[in-house]
């Protein structure tokens, strides 16, 4: 019995012996590697393909050091940024497996006096002040011969940003040359300076530059070009065109020329500019601006661009701020989902969601030659309206609203070799019969009538888009004000550019950073119940304006004096038969409205309970089936 005893206790001794040593082999040989569980729907966290991409193409070693402080502090914020560090390091594990020995990862715990500290500030890391006093550092600097890039300081709330802002900068090092990208526009987009007369006069102030301007100054050598400019620099790769009110020919032929040479272009236009405030009359307040169009060139790719009218939309339709600071529903102020987005393009693969504030349309077919890819468009639940109407109400617009069963085009690509727009050469020079003294007037030399090679040109039907106010949102943090995005607009240009100028990899890491899930159901269930309700509305108008026309003609039939004071039977009878159906109709859009209220309701609170219990419920069954089949096992032996 006691040998019986002896060899149970060996063998459970062997038996945990064996376990520990297979526990810390197991450690040993997974702990030099990162593997994250993602369980994000859209895997926000896990290294994307760009990322990857970029990492294994590679052509040298990249150097990472990575600033930490491993303090012993236990406040909130030290707890906080620590959780945080944790991810950035599981992050960087990540990079640097996926770059199979290209990134050379270096960790430093700054302490006061160290020459970690040293290193740090050399590099650019600065290290934050917390309440307590502390100094925290929390940053990156990546380097590679004599190109350094510094990630300053890793705010925790713009995690969804890191692995971006990481990739960016190591394409940068890898890469230091800037491609030249030019912005031609009237609106302020690089900021307006101070204007000390202007600001005793009241009048508004000066502006930093828009975000979108700040991000490209980021990756590229961003130049303003003028309205009036007659020939875009030769080193300029990618043109931005920007809300082109006005614009001349000479300065459409200089855009013409560029794309001739091989430049590319992307051209924000717009049918209803809100931005633009030239020559607006200061006493009409925050009236609209004019369109813009770059109507000759359009014309010559074989497109139209209306820039009178704005596409309205029942499925994108926003809510915004109204008259009186009241909430009401913008048609015409689209916000666009996965539906109207082009999922098959590089560029808007992974875009969510575009604002397009009271944007104009493109129609026609594409001259020969030219290959058009549709990147943002409407759903058939929409129609034309006229732009200034659209900005003033929107009700006025759901009143008379009618679908058109038609997808209009906001957002369009033209690839292959393009024709000029200007066959007799430069606007304005003497035409080719005109001779002086028996002479032939001399051509320009650099004229073109047909790009060299294959080209692109991008153009959108709104410019307002690329305007912070539609863009971004900017937040207090206890580490100060940080701008957080709102929709993908920036993503999707800025996509576009790195599109256009180079490599396109940055693109499939960037689009992660704004992701949108909006209730696409309960929006449909919106747009059926208020189509139902403009119906409702439409007929009671429509009654209202038959009893209107009844009692004119009563009124006409009635004898002159007194007699026109008084109504008579038939009018008296006419206006409780309106009065009775006004009624009737009021109550039926209750009962719409309450229906509607009760669905959307019912829905909203299916999906909560579902997301509550759900995820519970799996673990709790989980842990049941497991404790059955254990149960069983042990019955069975």
């Amino acid at each position: 019995m006691k040998k019986n005893s002896l060899e149970t206790l060996l063998y459970s001794v062997g038996g945990v012996a064996a376990m520990v040593v297979i526990l810390i082999a197991f450690n040993a040989v997974t702990a030099a590697l990162k593997q994250r569980v993602d369980l994000t729907r859209e895997h926000a966290f896990t290294l994307s393909d760009g990322t990857r991409a970029i990492l294994q193409k590679l052509p040298a070693p990249v150097k990472v050091r990575y600033y930490y402080s491993r303090s012993d502090s236990g406040t909130a914020n030290t707890v906080f940024l620590k959780t945080y560090a944790q991810h950035v390091e599981d992050l960087l594990a990540e990079f640097k497996q996926a770059a199979g020995g290209k990134v050379v990862l270096e960790q430093f715990d700054p302490k006061p006096d160290s020459d970690a500290e040293d290193s740090a500030n050399l590099d650019g890391v600065e290290g934050q002040m917390l309440p307590s006093g502390e100094k925290f550092y929390l940053g990156i600097a990546i380097s590679r011969l004599d190109a350094k890039e510094t990630l300053a300081f890793l705010d925790p709330n713009r995690e969804r940003l890191l692995e971006y802002e990481l990739a960016r900068a190591i394409t940068r090092v890898v890469t230091p040359e800037k491609p030249v990208v030019g912005i031609m526009t009237p609106l302020p987009m690089f900021g307006q300076p101070m204007n000390p007369m202007m600001m005793r006069m009241g009048q508004q102030q000066g502006s930093e530059p828009w975000t979108f301007v700040k991000e490209l100054k980021a990756d590229y050598t961003v130049r303003q070009i003028e309205m009036t400019a007659e020939k875009i620099d030769a080193d300029v790769k990618l043109l931005v065109v920007v809300h082109p009110k006005e614009i001349t020919d000479a300065a459409q032929y200089a855009i013409d020329q560029f794309i001739m040479r091989g430049g590319k272009v992307v051209a924000f236009l717009d049918a209803t500019s809100l931005v633009d405030s030239s020559g607006k009359n200061p006493m009409m307040g925050q009236m609209p601006g004019g369109g813009s169009n770059l109507e000759k060139l359009v014309k010559a790719w074989g497109l139209t661009f209306d820039s009178g009218k704005v596409a309205a939309d029942m499925n994108y339709k926003m809510r915004i701020m109204g008259r009186n600071n009241q909430p009401s529903d913008a048609p015409a102020f689209l916000s666009i989902t996965a539906e109207g987005i082009n999922k098959d393009d590089i560029a808007s693969s992974q875009i969510d969601n575009v604002w397009i504030p009271f944007g104009g349309t493109f129609s026609g077919t594409p001259v020969a030659g030219l290959k058009q890819t549709i990147l943002l468009k409407t759903t058939k639940d929409s129609q034309l309206v006229d732009g200034m109407m659209a900005t003033m109400s929107g009700e006025s617009i759901l009143k008379d609203f009618k679908k058109s069963g038609a997808e209009y085009t906001l957002a369009l690509r033209l690839t292959g070799k393009f024709k000029t727009a200007f066959p007799d050469g430069k606007p304005g020079a003497a035409p080719k019969d005109d001779k002086k003294d028996g002479a032939k007037p001399a051509e320009d030399p650099d004229f073109l009538k047909e790009s060299k090679s294959d080209t692109a040109v991008v153009l959108f039907g709104d410019s307002d888009l690329l305007a912070d106010q539609f863009t971004i949102r900017q937040m207090n943090t206890p580490f100060g004000m940080i701008a957080q995005p709102m929709n993908a607009n920036l993503n999707l240009a800025q996509n576009l550019v790195d599109q256009l100028t180079g490599d396109a990899n940055l693109i499939g890491v960037r689009s992660r950073t704004t992701l949108n899930r909006p209730f696409t159901t309960i929006k449909k269930m919106q747009t059926e119940a208020a189509e139902r309700y403009q119906s409702k509305i439409k007929e009671l108008e429509d009654s209202l304006q038959e009893a209107q026309q009844k009692l004119a003609e009563l009124q006409r039939t009635k004898e002159q004096g007194q007699q026109r004071f008084i109504l008579s039977p038939e009018q008296a009878a006419e206006v409780e038969k309106f009065k009775k159906k006004k009624a009737d109709v009021q109550v039926q859009l209750k009962a719409e409205r309450k229906k509607l209220a009760h669905d959307i309701d019912s829905l909203e609170n299916s999906i909560k309970w579902g997301n509550i219990i759900a995820m519970p419920a799996l673990v709790a069954l989980s842990g049941l089936a497991l404790a059955g089949i254990k149960r069983k096992r042990t019955s069975a032996k």
